[in-house]
């Protein structure tokens, strides 16, 4: 199964998990820091008062990397396992677009869905 495509497809696979990382990481370890109370436009007083949401959340990101990981790591048997956890990250990001910010929408969503699309492609082809 190896194509433009498919390379594309796992290029972008891989640059969602560094995101979800990255998220992970700001969450878990930076939320009462500067990068943190940035990122996520906080005072330092929200940011103590929900610091260990902060972190579940961000350990919740982490699975999401390490499943799209993981499905990368199967090369072709993994298809299904990345197309779930991509799904998962779309339907998370489509909420917290609606609940918590729009933007998310931009940042989760839309690079889940085309990474879908991507995935959708190869299968087809």
């Amino acid at each position: 199964m190896d194509s433009p495509l498919l390379l594309a497809a796992n290029l972008l696979i891989a640059a969602i998990a560094l995101l979800h990382i990255y998220i992970l990481v700001l969450e878990m370890f930076l939320w009462e820091k500067p990068a943190g109370l940035r990122a996520f436009r906080n005072t330092p007083e929200k940011a103590a008062t929900t610091r260990v949401l902060a972190a579940n959340q961000g350990l919740y990101n982490g699975f999401l990397a390490a499943g799209l990981l993981w499905g990368l790591w199967l090369g072709d048997a993994g298809v299904h396992i990345k197309i779930f956890f991509l799904l998962c990250i779309a339907i998370a990001g489509i909420y917290g677009g609606l609940t918590a910010a729009r933007k998310i929408i931009f940042i989760q969503t839309a690079p889940a869905v085309l990474a879908l699309g991507l995935l959708a492609l190869v299968i087809v082809v």
